[in-house]
């Protein structure tokens, strides 16, 4: 049996129908920066961050002073919806849902 796709549901390789339920977001706020999401995520879907004292994400890179780290969305085309980051998550920072 070959696996169907929808934007909405795919079916997998037994038949088995299950429905994405897609990154969309990562709450600054909440993120403690742990990391635990972007070990179970294959697909670079995200990027560890900069939070400026004043509330603004910044590249790591930079040689600005940051408050503390937080993980962002940084492909969300790469997602396939497994949710594997939810589950990790101890904060429940992030948004899920469909495409």
């Amino acid at each position: 049996m070959e696996a169907m796709e929808t934007a909405t549901q795919a079916v997998s390789r037994d038949g088995r129908v299950w429905e994405p339920s897609y990154l969309l977001d990562i709450d600054p706020k909440v993120c403690i920066g742990c990391g635990r999401c972007f070990k179970v995520c294959g697909r670079s879907v995200m990027i560890l961050q900069g939070l400026t004292e004043d509330g603004e994400i910044v590249s790591l890179d930079e040689d600005e002073e940051v408050e503390r780290k937080i993980m962002t969305v940084a492909d969300t085309g790469a997602c396939i919806g497994c949710a594997a980051c939810s589950r990790v998550c101890p904060k429940n920072c992030q948004t899920h849902g469909a495409a």
